[in-house]
């Protein structure tokens, strides 16, 4: 993804979407999956589930998430709560855009994309368009 220039992003809603490290990624994953804002010893907590990690680790991935624009807080008490700014949806959406952005030939890569789909999926997909309008004066790439 990023090659000698480092990484490109594509901007969304107005933030760009940057690429996720690892331990950002599943910090997120812990945050998708929650139905409320999380403090940073609640991701800590269900993090240490799994491997031995330090609190201050979990407060920098939070904070970089959210300098990163993926993540919103809000203060309680001396502590933050953070929740994702996005949805898993919208994410994997502008990263499927960040893609095709990069690709000499859009619809060609569609169609490859298509191709590699199981047939439920491409059903959901022609399901998932019947109907659908594109913005009037939108972009047509």
């Amino acid at each position: 993804m990023g090659g000698a220039r480092g990484p490109r992003f594509v901007w969304w809603k107005g933030s760009a979407v940057r690429p996720l490290g690892q331990l950002e990624a599943t910090v997120m994953e812990r945050l998708w999956a929650s139905e409320r804002s999380v403090a940073v010893r609640g991701v800590l907590v269900d993090l240490q589930k799994e491997r031995a990690i330090a609190y201050t680790t979990v407060m920098t991935v939070l904070d970089n998430l959210h300098r990163k624009g993926m993540v919103t807080r809000e203060k309680a008490g001396r502590a933050y709560r953070y929740r994702p700014a996005y949805t898993r949806e919208e994410h994997t959406a502008a990263l499927m855009e960040q893609v095709l952005a990069g690709s000499g030939d859009r619809g060609a890569a569609l169609m490859h994309f298509v191709e590699q789909m199981p047939p439920d999926e491409i059903r959901r997909l022609r399901q998932a368009l019947e109907g659908f309008e594109p913005e009037a004066g939108g972009d047509s790439r």
